[in-house]
């Protein structure tokens, strides 16, 4: 860990697949898209916490709508052989609201899929999912987002609010991760 101490955090993740400006121009292009779509209506947004909160933040501040604005965390439980139960907190109340899930990546998709189908459960009157990167290639279930910046390919990025050993998340940018100095085995 001092070895990573002494190193700018910029050095450590040199390689940069997505820069700051292009970040920036895409979620400012959803941001005008999700307001369009939002005319009317009060956007209620549910931020997936951990890797949603940079992308979440600056979204928000793009949006010409009333917001509500709720984060919730995920977590799975493994309850069999074949079987993960997935439950998110603290519970929100959408009954009769328009919902904006909010994420930073999609891959599997499952327990992105789990929170729609639950949040229309409780009553939802609509739920649109606004996704940064999607790994379509890892996808498991039929899921398309409603809004998404950025397609991404088999790599494990950090930056952005991204970062899956919680190292690099501070970075301005999306970076690839070098295989001999991933650590996390997500």
């Amino acid at each position: 860990m001092e070895e990573l101490a002494s190193t700018s955090i910029l050095e450590q993740y040199p390689r940069v697949l997505l820069s700051e400006e292009q970040i920036k121009k895409r979620v400012r292009e959803m941001g005008r898209q999700i307001t369009s779509d939002f005319q009317g209506k009060t956007a209620y947004v549910i931020c997936v916490l951990e890797n949603a909160f940079v992308f979440a933040a600056d979204l928000l501040r793009e949006l010409d709508v009333p917001v509500i604005c709720q984060f919730v965390k995920p977590s799975t439980s493994e309850s069999g052989v074949d079987t993960t139960e997935i439950f998110f907190s603290p519970e929100v109340e959408v009954a009769g609201r328009d919902v904006l899930l909010v994420e930073a990546l999609v891959q599997s998709g499952v327990t992105t899929e789990f929170l729609i189908r639950n949040l229309m459960v409780r009553g939802a009157n609509s739920v649109k999912l606004a996704i940064l990167l999607d790994k379509q290639s890892a996808r498991r279930v039929s899921l398309q987002p409603d809004y998404f910046g950025f397609l991404l390919n088999e790599r494990f990025v950090v930056g952005y609010g991204l970062g899956g050993t919680h190292l690099g998340r501070n970075l301005p940018y999306i970076a690839v991760v070098e295989e001999e100095t991933k650590s996390d085995p997500d």
